[in-house]
């Protein structure tokens, strides 16, 4: 079975690192804004809308580069020079897989609530 292995790199996305405390201590976490990574929220989660452009080469099975997908109307009120400094995110890679694990969503936390971790 073929499956699709995807790498994002979401420190291009504005946010920052830090540590919150935790049940544990500290831990180091990433903070990423929600409206000024143009994030959608929806019913289940909150969603970060992706491209897959694909390699005119393939190398080491990598067989796309991400980059996010903006609004419409984000996206249009951009310039040629904007548009083609939007960071890559990531990339997707093929390899071979006997078994598929499934994924859960995340329950939100409040905040001022110390991390479960």
């Amino acid at each position: 079975m073929s499956r699709l292995n995807i790498k994002l790199n979401l420190s291009n996305l504005k946010g920052v690192v830090r540590f919150e405390a935790a049940e544990t201590g500290p831990v180091e976490c990433l903070i990423i804004p929600i409206e000024a990574n143009h994030l959608f929220k929806g019913k289940s989660g909150i969603y970060l809308d992706l491209t897959a452009f694909e390699l005119r080469e393939i190398k080491d099975n990598q067989t796309h580069l991400i980059k996010q997908s903006l609004p419409k109307e984000v996206y249009e009120k951009q310039t040629d020079e904007e548009k083609k400094a939007m960071p890559i995110l990531g990339n997707v890679s093929t390899f071979e897989a006997a078994t598929s694990e499934p994924v859960s969503s995340p329950e939100p936390i409040a905040a001022g609530t110390k991390l479960p971790f």
